[in-house]
Formats: C-alpha cells, sequence, structure tokens
C-alpha cells in the first residue's frame, strides 16, 4: 500500500461548518466544483494543517479562519483540520492543527506537541513546509514560469536548504573580511614601525656625529688655548732674563752716576729733592686718577643692579599679589566642592533610606491561573498591535539615541567650558610672564646704554688707536659672510675648484666647448634665482657643447683623468621645444622661465630652451598651481619659494638645499672678495701697535656682554612666548569658543526633534492601549484595575523611578569628584611660596647692594679729594723748582754724558719691565678665558680654582697692606694696585700648565710671524667647524632611547600580525566550510533537477524533439547569482521565456515543479488549477504523465474545472455551496472512479 493523505477532517475551517470528512483520497484524485464553493478553501486546510503561516491563508488573523468570523458571526471559538496519514504498511498518523486563543494548537495522533516537534514529523515524511515540496497554490504555474533567474535561485536554496546555511555564511564571510582588514592593518602598522626604526636609526647616528664634531671642536680650542699660553710662557721668561741682565747694567751705570755726583753733591741737592718730591707727587696723581678710573665703572654697576633689585622686587610683589589671590580662590572652590559633593552623598543616603521605608507596602499579587492568563492575553495584545509596537520601538529607539546624543553633547559643553578656564588661566600667566620680561628688558636696556656711554668714554683713547683695525676687521666680516653665502660649504668649494680646473681644461683641448650653463646665463634679477635654479634642476652644470663628437672626446678625457662625471649638452643633438608664444599672453605675474634669463652667447639659446621648455614663473604658489592646473591643459609652473608644479601632477619644492644652490649665482664675484679678503688680511699685518686693554676696560666689557647675553635670552623668550605659546593659547581658545557656540544650535535641534517625537510615541502609544484595553478588558474587571497599564505601572513605575533617582545621584556624584580631583591637582600655593621666597631674596639683597654702593661712593670721594691736594702741592712744587733751574744748568751739563747712559739703560729697563706686565696680563687673560669657558687645562702643579680676578687681588693687597702699617699711614691707590696685580701673577705663576697634549708640530715654532700663522690656522679651523656645527640642525639626543621603544613596538606589532594571521586562515577555513556546505546542498538539488528535467518535458511535451535545460550564472558559488532555464518546444527553434505562449510557459513550469518535487519528493503533492492555461493536448498529457507518476512515486490531488484533466483521476471529491444566511457553507462529495474502465482518445487514457 503506498503512502499518502488517507482523508481530511474538517471541523468549522472557512466554509466548511460542523465536522465534515473529505476522503478516502486516491493516489490520483481530482478536487472539482463550481467557482465560489469552497475549493481554495479546501487548499488552505492542507496548508493549515501542515503548517502553513497564517499570513499565506488568504486572513489577517487565525480567529478569521473559524466559520463565520469574517462576518463577524462565528460559530464557535475553535475550529481544527485533521490530516490522516498513512504510511506503506498501513499505519495511520493524525496531524491535527486546533485554532484556540490566542492562538493555534498542534497534535500528532492526539498528543500535543509544539510546532517544532510538529515540523520535525513532517519533515521526517519528506514534507518540507518552508520548500512547499507539497503544494502548488493557484497562479503559482505561472508565476514560476516568469520567475527571474535570481528568483529561481532562491527556489532552488530553498529545496536544497542550502538558505539556512546562509546567515552562517555571511557572518563567516564578514568575520573572514574583518580578520583580513584588520591583518593588513597591522602589516601597513608594522611597514610604518619599520621605516620609524630605520630613521630612529639615522637620527642616532646624526647624534653621534655631532657629538663628535663638538669633541672635535673643544680639543682644537683646547689645543689653542694651550698654543697662546706656551708662547706666552716662553717669551715671559726670555723678557725676565733680558731683564736680569739689563738691571745689573743699569745697577753699574747707577753706581758711576753716584761717583760724578758726589762731587757736585751741594750744587745738586737742593734741586734734587724738588725734582724728586714733584716726581713722587705726580706719580702719586696718576695712580689715584688710574684708580679713580677703575672704580667709577664699579660704582655705576653696583648703582644699577641695585636699580634692576629694586625694579625686580617691585614687580615680584605685584605677581605675588596676584598669585595670592588665586590661591584663596582655588582654596575657596575646592571647599565649596567638596561641602556639595557630602550634600549629594547625603541626599542619597537619605533617599534610601525612604526608599527602604516605602518598600515595606504591599504590591499587587495575582494567582498563578491569573498570571498565565495575563501572559496569554498579553501575547494576543502584542500580535495584534505588532505592526504598532514596532513603530513604537522604532521611535522610542530614535528617541533614546537622541537623549544619549543630548547627554553626551552637555558632557562635551561641560568638558570644553572646563578646558576654556584652563586656557584662560594660561593666558594670564603667559600675559603676566610677558609683563615681567617687559620689565626686565627695560631695566637691563636702560642698564646696558649707560654701561656702554661708560664704556665708549673710557675706551676713547684706545679707540683711536684701534680705529683702523676695527674697520679692517668689519670689512673682513663682511667679506667672509659675502663668501659664506656664495658657496654652499668649504667641501663644496673645493670641489668646484676642481670642476672649474677640469672646465679650463676642457675648454683648452676642445675648442667647441662653451661652458657651464651656469656660467652662460644669469637671472634678470635676484628674486628669480630661485625660481630658476629649481627649474634647471641638474641641467645647471651641464656643460655646452657644439657637437656631439665633442662631448663623447670630454667624457672620454673626463674618463681618463679618473674626474668627476659630468653632463654634456651637445646643441646639434638635444631636442629643444620652440617657445609658445600664447604662455606670454597668460597674464598676472606669469612669465616664461626662458625671458627671465639673460645668456652669452647667442648660440646656447637651443640648450637654455631645452633646460627651461615652456616652464612659468608666479610670483605666489597658488598662483602657480592655478597656472598649472587651472586650464584646459596642463602646465609647467614655478613660484619665486621654489614650489614646482609638473604636467603630471608632481609637486615638489621646500628644500633648502634649493635655496643653497640659489646663491650660485654670485660665485661670479668670488673671486673680487678673495682678492679683498687677502688684502685685508695684509692690511692687518701692517696693524703693529699693540692695543693695551686695560683691566677695568674687559672687566666692564664682559659686563656688557654678559647684559645683551640675558637681554637677548630675555627677547627670545618673549617672543617664543608671544609668538608659540600664547598664539596657540588664543588658537585653542578660539576654537573652544567656536565649538562651544556650535552646541547650543546642535542641542536645540536634537531637543527639537526628542519634542517632535514625543506627540508620536503618545499617539502610538495611544493605539496600543485601546488594543490592550480591549484584549483585557474582562481580565482587569476580574483583578479590579481600571486597565491593564494601572496594574503594570504599579509594579515597574516605582522600581523604574528608583533606578533613575540613583542614576541621577550617581552622575551628580562623578562629575563633583572629577572636578574636585582637578581642582585639587592644580597647585598654586607652589607660586606663592616661590614667590615668597624671590622677595625676601631680594629685599635682603638690596640692603647689601645699597651699603656696598655708599661705600664704593665714598672711597671715590676720599680719592677725589686726595687728587685735589696733590695737584696743589705740585703746583707749589714746580714754582720752586723752576726758581732753581737756573743754578741746575750747569750740573746738568756735566751729568749729560752719565745721564744720558742711564736714561738710555733705564728706558729699556721700564719697557722691559713694561712688557713683562703686559704678557703676563695676557697669561692672565687667556687662564681666565679658560676658567670662564670652563676649558679644563691639563696642569701638573696648581689648580684652575687658583686663576683669580682683579677686584680679588686689589682687596687681598688692601688687607695685607693695612695689616702691615696699622693706622699709622695710608696706602696709596697706585701701589695697591700693582701689590694686587703681583699677588695675582705670583699665585698663576704656581700653576704649572702640562703641554703634553699640545701638538709637537706647534712648539717648534721659530718666530713670531709663524707664531701668528700657526695662531691663524687654529682660529681659522676652530671658525670652519664651528660654522659647519651651526649648519648642522641639532639632532635628537634621546635617538637611542627612541630606537629601543620603536623596537619594542615593532616586536609587539609583529608579534600581533602573527597572531591575526593564524586567526585569518582559521576563518578563512571555517567559512570555506561554511561555503563549501551550502554549495554542496545547492549543487546536490541543481544537478537532480538540472539531470531530470529535460526527461520530464519531454514526457509532458509527448515529443523527443523538446529540450528544456538549466544553467548556472555563477558556477563556483551559484547561490549568488541567478540560474536560467531555458525550453525549446517541440517543432520550433529556440526562443527566450518571455515569447512562448501561456501553454508553453505552463508546460516548461510544470516541468520544473515536478524536477524539483522529484528531488525529495513528498509522499502527495497538492496542485491548484494548473491546467488553467493549457490546450486540451496539453492537458492529456499532463494528465498522463501524473497517471503514470501516481502509480509508483507520490499521490497528487489535483483541483480542476475541466473534464479533460480530472477525467483521469481514480477519485472525484466534489464540493457544492450551501447559501443559509449570510454565511456560504460548502459540502463535499467523493467518489471513486477506479470502478470505472479506461479508454483512449487521441492516446491519453480516460475514464468513462
Amino acid at each position: 500500500m503506498a503512502s499518502g493523505l488517507l482523508r481530511l477532517e474538517l471541523e468549522n475551517f472557512k466554509s466548511y461548518k460542523g465536522h465534515q470528512v473529505i476522503g478516502p483520497l486516491k493516489p490520483f484524485t481530482a478536487v472539482i466544483g463550481p467557482n465560489g464553493a469552497g475549493k481554495s478553501n479546501l487548499m488552505d486546510a492542507i496548508s493549515f494543517v501542515l503548517g502553513e503561516r497564517t499570513q499565506n491563508l488568504r486572513v489577517r488573523s487565525v480567529k478569521d479562519l473559524i466559520h463565520g468570523a469574517l462576518i463577524g458571526k462565528p460559530v464557535a471559538s475553535r475550529a481544527k483540520v485533521t490530516a490522516v496519514y498513512v504510511e506503506e504498511d498501513g499505519t495511520e498518523i493524525n496531524f491535527t492543527r486546533t485554532i484556540v486563543p490566542p492562538g493555534t494548537e498542534y497534535r500528532i495522533d492526539g498528543k500535543v506537541v509544539s510546532h517544532g516537534q510538529y515540523q520535525a514529523r513532517l519533515e521526517s515524511l519528506r514534507v518540507l513546509i518552508k520548500a512547499k515540496n507539497f503544494l502548488v497554490f493557484q497562479g503559482a504555474v505561472e508565476s514560476i514560469a516568469m520567475k527571474t533567474p535570481k528568483e529561481r535561485t532562491q527556489l532552488f536554496e530553498e529545496i536544497s536548504r542550502s538558505g539556512e546555511l546562509a546567515q552562517a555564511y555571511e557572518e563567516k564571510k564578514a568575520a573572514m573580511t574583518q580578520v583580513h582588514e584588520d591583518t593588513n592593518f597591522l602589516f601597513q602598522k608594522k611597514k610604518g614601525i619599520a621605516v620609524e626604526r630605520k630613521e630612529a636609526r639615522a637620527e642616532k647616528e646624526e647624534a653621534e656625529k655631532y657629538q663628535k664634531l663638538q669633541k672635535e671642536i673643544a680639543d682644537c680650542q683646547l689645543q689653542e688655548q694651550l698654543f697662546g699660553l706656551f708662547y706666552s710662557e716662553k717669551r715671559i721668561e726670555s723678557l725676565v732674563e733680558e731683564h736680569r741682565t739689563k738691571q745689573k747694567a743699569l745697577e753699574k751705570l747707577t753706581h758711576r752716576q753716584e761717583k760724578i755726583e758726589s762731587q757736585l753733591k751741594l750744587k745738586k741737592q737742593e734741586a734734587a729733592k724738588w725734582s724728586r718730591e714733584a716726581s713722587v707727587i705726580e706719580k702719586s696723581i696718576r695712580e689715584r686718577e688710574i684708580h679713580l678710573g677703575r672704580k667709577k665703572p664699579l660704582y655705576i654697576k653696583a648703582k644699577e643692579k641695585t636699580l634692576h633689585v629694586v625694579k625686580r622686587l617691585e614687580a615680584t610683589k605685584k605677581a605675588h599679589k596676584k598669585v595670592l589671590e588665586l590661591h584663596s580662590k582655588h582654596k575657596a572652590e575646592i571647599k565649596s566642592l567638596g561641602a556639595e559633593l557630602e550634600e549629594v552623598k547625603r541626599l542619597a543616603v537619605q533617599f534610601e533610606e525612604e526608599l527602604s521605608g516605602e518598600s515595606q507596602g504591599v504590591d499587587l499579587e495575582l494567582m498563578d491561573t491569573q498570571v498565565a492568563e495575563y501572559h496569554q492575553l498579553k501575547e494576543l495584545a502584542g500580535k495584534r498591535s505588532s505592526s504598532l509596537t514596532q513603530q513604537l520601538e522604532r521611535l522610542k529607539q530614535e528617541q533614546r539615541t537622541d537623549e544619549e546624543a543630548v547627554e553626551q553633547t552637555v558632557l562635551k559643553q561641560q568638558d570644553l567650558e572646563s578646558r576654556k578656564a584652563q586656557l584662560q588661566e594660561q593666558r594670564t600667566q603667559h600675559e603676566e610672564h610677558i609683563e615681567k620680561l617687559d620689565n626686565y628688558i627695560s631695566t637691563n636696556t636702560q642698564t646696558v646704554n649707560q654701561l656702554q656711554k661708560e664704556y665708549e668714554k673710557i675706551s676713547g683713547e684706545v679707540e683711536q688707536a684701534n680705529l683702523r683695525y676695527r674697520e679692517v676687521n668689519e670689512a673682513l666680516e663682511g667679506l667672509q659672510e659675502k663668501l659664506r653665502d656664495a658657496r654652499v660649504d668649504s667641501h663644496e668649494n673645493a670641489r668646484t675648484a676642481r670642476r672649474a680646473e677640469m672646465l679650463e681644461n676642457l675648454k683648452r683641448l676642445y675648442p667647441g666647448v662653451y661652458g657651464r650653463l651656469i656660467d652662460l646665463c644669469e637671472p634678470v634679477h635676484r628674486r628669480y634665482t630661485v625660481a630658476i635654479t629649481k627649474v634647471l634642476g641638474r641641467n645647471m652644470d651641464a656643460i655646452v657643447v657644439d657637437h656631439e663628437k665633442t662631448g663623447k672626446d670630454c667624457i672620454q678625457y673626463i674618463k681618463e683623468q679618473h674626474s668627476e662625471p659630468c653632463t654634456f649638452l651637445p646643441l646639434d643633438t638635444i631636442s629643444a621645444k620652440p617657445v609658445n608664444e600664447a604662455l606670454r599672453e597668460i597674464g598676472g605675474s606669469a612669465k616664461l622661465v626662458y625671458d627671465v634669463i639673460r645668456y652669452e652667447p647667442a648660440v646656447i639659446k637651443r640648450a637654455l630652451l631645452y633646460a627651461c621648455g615652456n616652464a612659468l614663473v608666479c610670483d605666489m604658489m597658488e598662483e602657480a598651481r592655478k597656472v598649472a592646473f587651472g586650464g584646459p591643459e596642463r602646465r609647467k609652473a614655478v613660484s619665486l619659494d621654489g614650489t614646482l608644479f609638473q604636467k603630471s601632477g608632481v609637486i615638489s619644492g621646500g628644500a633648502s638645499d634649493i635655496r643653497a644652490k640659489a646663491k650660485r649665482w654670485d660665485e661670479k664675484q668670488v673671486d673680487g672678495l678673495k682678492r679683498q679678503r687677502e688684502k685685508c688680511y695684509q692690511e692687518l699685518k701692517e696693524v703693529t701697535q699693540l692695543r693695551r686693554k686695560e683691566p677695568e676696560l674687559q672687566s666692564l666689557k664682559a659686563n656688557i656682554t654678559g647684559l645683551e647675553a640675558r637681554l637677548k635670552f630675555s627677547k627670545k623668550d618673549k617672543e617664543a612666548t608671544v609668538n608659540r605659546s600664547l598664539q596657540s593659547n588664543t588658537q585653542e581658545l578660539e576654537s573652544v569658543e567656536r565649538e562651544i557656540l556650535e552646541i547650543a544650535p546642535r542641542l536645540a535641534n536634537i531637543q527639537s526633534s526628542i519634542d517632535s517625537r514625543k506627540a508620536s510615541i503618545a499617539k502610538l502609544q495611544s493605539k496600543i492601549d485601546k488594543v490592550d484595553d480591549e484584549v483585557f478588558k474582562d481580565f482587569c474587571r476580574s483583578i479590579g484595575v481600571s486597565n491593564i497599564r494601572q496594574f503594570e505601572e504599579k509594579q515597574l513605575k516605582g522600581q523604574q523611578e528608583r533606578a533613575q533617582k540613583r542614576l541621577e545621584f550617581a552622575n551628580q556624584e562623578a562629575r563633583l569628584k572629577n572636578q574636585l580631583d582637578y581642582e585639587k591637582k592644580r597647585d598654586t600655593k607652589a607660586n606663592v611660596t616661590k614667590l615668597s621666597n624671590s622677595i625676601s631674596s631680594d629685599e635682603s639683597s638690596i640692603t647689601a647692594l645699597q651699603n656696598d654702593e655708599r661705600d664704593k661712593l665714598e672711597e671715590i670721594e676720599t680719592i677725589e679729594e686726595a687728587v685735589n691736594e696733590l695737584k696743589e702741592k705740585l703746583k707749589s712744587l714746580k714754582k720752586e723748582s723752576e726758581e732753581q733751574d737756573v743754578g741746575m744748568k750747569e750740573v746738568k751739563k756735566m751729568l749729560t754724558t752719565t745721564n744720558k747712559d742711564f736714561v738710555a739703560m733705564q728706558k729699556r729697563t721700564n719697557s722691559l719691565e713694561t712688557e713683562i706686565d703686559q704678557r703676563k696680563a695676557d697669561r692672565h687673560s687667556l687662564l681666565k678665558s679658560c676658567k670662564m669657558n670652563d676649558t679644563k687645562l691639563p696642569l701638573s702643579r696648581g689648580r684652575m680654582a687658583d686663576i683669580g680676578d682683579e677686584d680679588e687681588a686689589s682687596s687681598v693687597a688692601a688687607s695685607q697692606s693695612t695689616s702691615d702699617s696699622g693706622s699709622t699711614a695710608m696706602m696709596d691707590i697706585d701701589s695697591m694696585s700693582s701689590q694686587g696685580a703681583r699677588i695675582l701673577y705670583e699665585r698663576e705663576a704656581q700653576i704649572v700648565i702640562n703641554y703634553s697634549k699640545l701638538d709637537e708640530k706647534l712648539k717648534r715654532a721659530s718666530d713670531e710671524a709663524e707664531i701668528q700663522s700657526l695662531g691663524r690656522e687654529l682660529s681659522s679651523k676652530i671658525s670652519q667647524m664651528e660654522s659647519t656645527l651651526q649648519r648642522i640642525s641639532a639632532p635628537n639626543m634621546k635617538a637611542v632611547e627612541k630606537l629601543d621603544d620603536v623596537e619594542a613596538r615593532l616586536q609587539e606589532t609583529a608579534a600581533s600580525f602573527d597572531k591575526m594571521r593564524e586567526l585569518s586562515k582559521k576563518t578563512k577555513s571555517e567559512f570555506e566550510l561554511v561555503k563549501k556546505q551550502r554549495c554542496d546542498r545547492f549543487m546536490e538539488a541543481f544537478d537532480h533537477v538540472s539531470t531530470v528535467i529535460d526527461g520530464i518535458y519531454k514526457k509532458l511535451s509527448n515529443n523527443n524533439s523538446a529540450q528544456a535545460f538549466l544553467g548556472l550564472e555563477n558556477a563556483e558559488e551559484p547561490y549568488l547569482e541567478g540560474v536560467s532555464y531555458n525550453c525549446i518546444a517541440p517543432g520550433k527553434r529556440y526562443r527566450p521565456m518571455d515569447n512562448l505562449s501561456g501553454g508553453e510557459k505552463t508546460v516548461a513550469a510544470l516541468a520544473l515543479l515536478f524536477s524539483i518535487h522529484s528531488f525529495q519528493p513528498a509522499p502527495f503533492f497538492v496542485l491548484d488549477e494548473i491546467d488553467a492555461a493549457l490546450d486540451n493536448t496539453n492537458i492529456s498529457r499532463v494528465a498522463n504523465y501524473i497517471t503514470e507518476e501516481t502509480k509508483d512515486n507520490f499521490q497528487c490531488i489535483v483541483i480542476s474545472l475541466k473534464e479533460e484533466f480530472y477525467s483521469h483521476s481514480d477519485a472525484v471529491t466534489g464540493i457544492y455551496a450551501e447559501t443559509t444566511g449570510d454565511c456560504t457553507i460548502s459540502r463535499t462529495l467523493t467518489h471513486d472512479l477506479t470502478q470505472y474502465p479506461t479508454t483512449t482518445s487521441k492516446g491519453a487514457a480516460q475514464r468513462k
């Protein structure tokens, strides 16, 4: 016995009132009846009992399936359909689906089961509900015939159940794609870090090179100092030895003179007495005047220092007052925030206590049956208002999103306000700092000006002697600066010299060589130098020749000489474009580069056109960009700053070497500058007058230099604060203020959306409430509430309000804690303490400085009084001396010869003493310079601390003199100064320098000229090295730490990349597995259908010439694209499916249906009026096919209105309608046709 549907039992289902049994159903059963009798309702009954969704049963809700429900008069509250299925062994299985409020109930053999169990049992019988492999609705045949390829793919997905893997497929694919993107990101990050490591290594090498150059400079400076000290000491030793010899000779002359003078003692005694007294007085006056000249700068310096400290104290007190006010405000703010935080915590605790008391109340409780009824009614209400609920949820989601946006925007506004306050405070600090710097700069400028005037007054005579020296030096410095500007560096000059020599040789050997392009042309104005340099590029140094052969000969010569490679421009072979005259009419500042270059000779025009082309030069970069890319065709353009826009779209510029190369246009002046420099050197050699520097002049100059250095630093600090810190603060403050202004309209827009959406939510909620009121009407009455919302709000509202209140307290507490933490981190007390200490220090310094100033003034006044007294005494002595001159003339004649020799010897002795003092002073200056510059001299004896200054030596000498003489006499100023210098020189003489580090070559100088030459070489070498160091930008001295950090990040990124690559392999394998499963399912169904469809189509067409075939648009992943279906009707050529007749389309669709059904065939097949578009011939063919298939393969239930079709069936079920009242009732009659014989008509078997 074949398996299939045995019968159908309907109870109050649609038009089938009461309990009706349809059957028994034969292998080929036809359902017939007039229109409106209920045939389609029978199809709905079969679909309903087999688990079809309510939406596909032509009703809005499941309650509408009950008989009479559509007219509002349901005959019962329940309805059911039972399908009796019989298996091959005769076992019957009853599948029952019952309509019970608020849904449906499933039973198998009377046992209630879930929908999943119900569906699984049907699937075990090969009845696939989702694929509908058992059912064809009315009109579905035509739709199947007209399906698009993509829709056919969807059909195959349902049949093969590969669509069940679609979600997993997309998830795995998305995961694989995401992991692949992450892997690529980590790979790119790894590459970027590798590049960064390379840069860090380069920075490390630059830092090491920079440090090495600094060490070389320090070594050279040490050599220079040792060199000066070495020859200074040698000169002192030779002068001391000569002075000792002259001193002995002077003693002999003195002895001889005394013998002669003893003879004329009576005549000479009185004159000598007056002469000695006058000499002593004059000497004393000179010494006191010198000492007075030393004391006055010190007094002025002390006075200016006191004034500076007083002004600084006033500024510090003002700043201290402001900082103290800020500190008080800061403490008050912290105290206020702390109190507010405690108040919030107290209110939160109070709320929890009140909440604990209120929780004592009794909530409304329900019985279990009422709870179950509540949930059933809730589900029913949810189904009725599902669409409204979805709309409401969507609006609420949008509302929540906007509310979160408002909250985030408010938080951002608070952060911006806080940042604004910080920036304003920083701005105030910057302005105060600038004010302090202004005061400091003003004070120091006045001090420098006063010291400069004093310096000019004291150094008048010295400057007169050295005027020419300074002029020559200034001229020499100007020449050096011009020479530095005219060349890139010393190495470049050497290379240029080699190039020039090689070029001269080429010109001498080959007459066709014109020279380098840069030497043959020049800009019409200096402002075009950078632009022309950029356009010419490497062609600047190209050599212009007349013929290609000349260029080849030159190249051969360069190879033989192993010289630097050169580029040659042969005028006979280079391709040069002519000048585009239209470009001269562009307008603006645009000009042809060719037009702003002068050249000579005229024959090189071709080479110049080759190098420049039709390039344009513009004043500004934006104009150059517009000229290059703004027109219908691109042009090559360059701006005056060297930014080049090429036709290809490449933009280059900003390189510092371009500006350096542009200076090479001035190399034509280099030779003249060099000649002038040699002339200046010659003039310097001719300046032989030694410049004696007074100690006070050096001290004054050092003070001025120090003040100017501090003034320069202060100005740089002010400039940096104004241009960088303050400007950056202003820009950020403006940006923050703009963001604050932009937030208000944004908040208003969002709030407007929230307000407008509230009305829509309320309206939807009202509709949903009406549905709930209708459903829960009886339930609310039973539990004693007016509506269900009252019950739900009673259960939920209190909890929501409590949660909202707790959230508000938590937000307030978090906000106050964050603000309090921020205020506590601000250390305002440190500034108060710092300024207080500064005020105390300055006040104590002022007292000491004022005392020092008063002491120096008293000392100056004392010296001036002594000088005036001595001048008066000298005046009286000179008068008396004149009276004695007459008597002394004879005596002097006698002593002329002796005195002449004595004076000559004494003059030489004094000269030696002066020179020795000068040499010692020079040695002292060198030692002091080493001490000030922190140059560590190699000492065999002594310390660098033993090197003192003049003030210290004078004070030591004064103290020694006071201790020796007590109160008997007052030490004169000159002797005190000399004694101090002697003490200083004697102490420094104890310092023995180890000259082993001095180069032996520098020790072997034989004369003064060689010594000066070696000194200049050392100075020149140091200057060159310092110039090189200045040109090198300061490297990153933390490059080693940076390199370690970069390598660590590279290792970390590499590890992450390896992990991500493994994860990529894993996700790819998972995706490929799902892809294979989905493809296998799809292809299993497709291969089966594509194999059998041609045979089925031939059977339905009853002609072997008919063809039907399926094709895949994507063979690798067929479910992603469409499935093509084409048929060739018997006796016709191939035509698209759209061009087939209605009958041909129906036959083709039936062939596809039967082929799909054969893949996983259900035990029965229900067809609703599939013969609507068929003629009698095709009906017979389809009927014969069904008849053959129902014998062995499946049971077929067909709804038909055509006798040619249902006459082939095994049984006929007739449906007719009875009209009673407002509702139609369907009745059925079943007649077995197997008892009637079959006849054959036109090849088709029919029952009569």
